[in-house]
């Protein structure tokens, strides 16, 4: 197929693409681009929102990322690892890249990229300090839509800073709104769009409506530039290959009121990026300022990264290349005067020097003819089409926008994530070695077990600045949501980290770069399941490519974490919430073993993923039997440690409150449960698989190893299996601890919050206290950010509601309530639905529960929904990072099932759940 025609405009060839086949035009797209490689997915929003500050920049001895390469080095610094900007797009490598720059004329520097400040800057760790929103997208990027929120007075950068250190963990972060500098609306809106005529021409139009009282200036400054491989010795890629010749950026001659650069690359080929009008045409290199940065005595080049903003704030244009050429090039447009409401518009096109334009003739010098605008409002259109096919037309307009805000955030979130560990470890040729203390093996040095890692792919952020790295259970909730608009995607995504090049040879998960070893909890066999689901389970080649590799992680987990053998898991932290009386990655206190609810839970819950999978490839071949066998006897097991059915010492399961706790087995083998009713008590209820009986009793083998249980654990599994007419349940709790877990998670004063489920009980608004090891520990309810210093960063939480392991609470419910589970009524699984989506349903004064509290009020501001980290326990206020559209839009999620069913117009309901008798 000639992947130039495939636009499907009215004014391509093929703007028929869709009419038999796929129902829209972006579904046949999707169907002819399945994978990342694939044309049309060649080019998208894969630049980072922040590069600096981030390990894979880090080269110090003390593994201070922030510090080593921070946000004032960024203008002037070339990156080693990738490429951060304003918007930006790039192709599938990172090659070639291409942002916005923007200037108000009283800035110190030009703004390429967003500023927040760092851990050691904030009073609640590393946050960012700037405005914007993924508006649209589509998944093959034929559509993005994107908006920032531009102040016209000077940014505050030295206040922020200052008041931030001055502050205490007790008062609010100080955002950006509240220096003042955006009152009156005193910013522009700057709105960037991409619109994709083919694979390899993309039409990109800048606008910037002045929203304030007065007249203000505006400089808009797109820029065009390779990224650095060529200083560290090689391609940066491959150990082995040669180092390529340095690609170059040239100016080209202007015509009819156009200008050009042309951007030449051995492997990328030719790209030619046309401006409209005749701005200043700016060329520098794509390398450090060494001597401004470092003190050096010479530059490696005299026309380094930072030429462009010398020349566009200082007037100084004499680190520009006058030759016109380099690797980093910029168009300077300046609009003196905008008047208040007006709106000023570039307009430009990259695309193959080779391709033709989607009429199909070439038209080199006329980029900007009749059908630029009419292919650009032809993708916004069929981007329209695509989501009245996704989600459900009986959704009200309000959850239909933040489903569709949810939807582009996490692909706006899809970022180009390149890191070799082992040439990380070892360092570049011709470059400075890395400290000796990243070698280090005792104590060990930051990743150096994972030396195999080398990923250079497009992966799902959690949020497009704060986390610009992926997490393995991140990851994994981001594709369930990523399934509703682009499965291939989705699964791709969850085969990749178990991939040769990821997976540790023993079988764990990469966690993050901060630490791959960590522990993330092993979501990723229930999140197979559920896009296999999604996808019309149609895909069983997928499932057996993901449970192979499962098998391995599972043994690791059993290997690892169980460390006497007793189906009780330990874990650690486990990357939820701090909501223990002590930090749970640290040993536990006096050498004793730390057992655990939530990590026992989430094997539990691992288990019966697995047999899902396995059942589900049973059907067609009944060797999958075996597998599926396994893990009902490993599911079977843990339950019983958990309950205390048979020998186990240890129970977790408390008769007197009727909970789950944490255990402290001690060395002499006595134990304390640690009796904080928090999250890791009410995780047990998410372990519950429901099967077909007629299909579940065709599997003779699977069946009759149960039936074999039966006799011979008869108390076990009378307790966790239940059967109605036509299903067959399995579950960690019987309908008794059903019962009562329950209770606790519906009563308000302990978990249930109008907008979620507290992650620790709000009775500890007094300080609950115990003695841990002869000493004295407390913990109390804190809804919001958390007053203690326990972890660093802005991992300190005590309590609020979390998104994701609140969606796997009610699609637990779900599956109770479809099972006939006699505790759980359907509408206290759909209530938990709606408390959820309530966060971002507006208020009578027009305002999300869920809107962070430094966000404005008026259209200007609540026309933006916004995507926190996490959720107040009592108001429902955003908090944390504010783009965190990974796990929290799962709300589109939601949204699409539960407008699926009818219910798509009711708000969080202020009633009290009751759990039925």
């Amino acid at each position: 197929m000639d992947v130039n025609a495939e636009a499907g405009s009215e004014f391509a060839p093929e703007a028929d693409l869709a009419s038999d086949g796929p129902p829209t035009a972006e579904h046949a797209r999707l169907a002819a681009s399945p994978d990342e490689v694939a044309a049309w997915r060649r080019w998208g929003p894969y630049v980072s929102a922040r590069q600096w500050g981030t390990v894979r920049e880090d080269y110090s001895a003390d593994g201070n990322a922030w510090t080593y390469f921070p946000f004032d080095q960024s203008h002037a610094r070339a990156y080693r690892w990738g490429e951060d900007g304003l918007g930006g797009i790039c192709d599938i490598t990172g090659t070639l890249n291409f942002a916005l720059a923007v200037w108000n004329g009283n800035d110190d520097r030009i703004k390429e990229r967003q500023f927040g400040v760092t851990g050691g800057q904030g009073n609640h760790g590393e946050d960012v300090k700037e405005y914007w929103w993924p508006v649209d997208a589509t998944p093959t990027h034929s559509w993005a839509d994107w908006l920032y929120r531009y102040p016209q007075a000077a940014y505050p950068y030295r206040e922020l800073i200052a008041e931030n250190a001055r502050r205490t963990r007790t008062q609010r972060e100080f955002e950006l709104s509240d220096t003042g500098i955006l009152d009156d609306d005193r910013f522009f809106d700057v709105r960037l769009t991409y619109a994709k005529a083919a694979p390899d021409d993309i039409l990109i139009t800048i606008s910037a409506t002045n929203r304030g009282p007065d007249t203000a200036p505006l400089h808009l400054i797109p820029h065009l530039w390779f990224r650095n491989t060529w200083a560290w010795g090689d391609s940066g890629r491959d150990e082995n290959s040669e180092s390529p010749a340095k690609p170059e950026v040239s100016i080209l001659p202007g015509s009819d009121g156009v200008s050009a650069f042309r951007a030449r690359h051995d492997e990328l080929g030719a790209y030619v990026l046309s401006a409209e009008g005749t701005p200043a045409a700016l060329v520098c290199d794509n390398e450090t300022n060494a001597v401004a940065i470092f003190g050096s005595a010479a530059n490696r080049s005299p026309y380094p990264k930072d030429a462009v903003n010398k020349a566009v704030v200082e007037g100084d244009d004499s680190m520009l290349n006058p030759h016109g050429t380099g690797t980093k090039a910029a168009f300077h447009y300046v609009f003196d005067a905008v008047e208040p409401g007006d709106t000023v518009t570039v307009r430009l096109r990259l695309r193959a020097e080779s391709a033709t334009s989607a009429t199909g003739s070439r038209e080199a010098g006329t980029p900007f003819g009749i059908e630029f605008d009419g292919i650009r409002r032809e993708r916004a259109r069929e981007a329209d089409e695509f989501y009245e096919c996704v989600i459900p037309p009986q959704t009200s307009p309000n959850d239909t926008l933040v489903a569709r805000r949810a939807f582009a955030g996490l692909l706006w979130g899809k970022q180009l994530y390149t890191y070799s560990v082992k040439r990380w470890l070892d360092g570049d040729p011709g470059q400075p070695a890395p400290p000796p203390s990243r070698q280090s093996t005792k104590p060990p040095g930051r990743n150096v077990r994972w030396r195999h890692l080398d990923l250079a792919d497009v992966i799902s952020m959690p949020d497009a600045w704060e986390y610009p790295w992926f997490a393995a259970w991140d990851l994994a909730f981001h594709c369930v949501t990523l399934a509703e608009i682009d499965p291939e995607f989705a699964k791709e995504q969850l085969l990749l980290l178990c991939r040769e090049w990821a997976m540790h040879p023993n079988g764990q998960l990469p966690a993050y770069e901060w630490a791959f070893g960590d522990v993330n909890p092993p979501v990723h066999a229930w999140a197979a399941w559920k896009v296999y689901c999604l996808d019309g389970k149609r895909d069983t080649g997928f499932l057996i490519r993901v449970i192979g590799k499962l098998l391995l992680n599972f043994s690791w987990w059993v290997s690892r974490e169980d460390a006497d053998g007793s189906n009780l898991f330990e874990g650690g932290f486990l990357g939820m919430d701090n909501i223990g009386l002590f930090n749970r990655s640290a040993p536990p206190p006096g050498g004793a073993r730390l057992e655990q609810s939530d990590a026992t839970s989430w094997m539990a819950f691992y288990c019966l993923g697995m047999m899902q999978i396995a059942v589900e490839l049973a059907r067609k071949d009944p060797a999958w039997q075996d597998i599926a066998v396994k893990f009902q006897r490993h599911f079977f097991d843990i339950a019983a440690a958990m309950n205390n059915f048979g020998s186990h010492a240890v129970s977790l399961w408390d008769d007197g409150d009727q909970f789950f706790y944490d255990v402290l087995v001690k060395q002499d083998g006595s134990f304390q449960r640690l009796r904080v009713r928090s999250m890791v008590g009410l995780l047990p209820l998410v372990a519950v698989a429901s099967f077909d009986k007629e299909e579940f009793n065709g599997l003779t083998e699977l069946a009759g190893r149960l039936d074999y249980l039966r006799r011979r654990r008869p108390e076990a599994t009378r307790e966790l299996v239940s059967e109605q007419s036509d299903t067959i349940t399995f579950s960690l709790l019987d309908d008794a601890k059903l019962r009562a877990v329950l209770g606790w998670m519906f009563d308000e004063s302990e978990f249930l919050s109008p907008y979620g489920v507290r992650a620790l009980s709000a009775a500890y608004v007094d300080p609950y206290t115990a003695d841990v090891g002869g000493e004295p520990l407390s913990i109390r309810y804190n809804p919001g950010e958390s007053d203690t210093a326990l972890f660093g960063g802005n991992s300190n939480w005590r309590g609020p509601v979390w998104f994701p392991v609140n969606v796997l609470l009610a699609d637990a419910l779900h599956t109770y309530s479809a099972a006939g589970a006699h505790s759980v009524s359907a509408r206290a699984a759909r209530d938990l639905d709606e408390r959820l989506i309530g966060l971002f349903r507006p208020g009578a004064d027009g305002r999300r529960p869920g809107t962070p509290r430094d966000h404005g009020s008026g259209e200007l501001w609540t026309a933006h929904p916004t995507f926190s980290e996490y959720f107040h326990g009592d108001t429902g206020e955003g908090l944390g990072a504010s783009h965190q559209t990974g796990w929290t839009a799962f709300v589109a999620h939601l949204i699409c099932r539960r407008s699926s069913t009818g219910n798509s117009t009711g708000n969080s309901t202020s009633d009290t759940v009751r759990i039925t008798e």
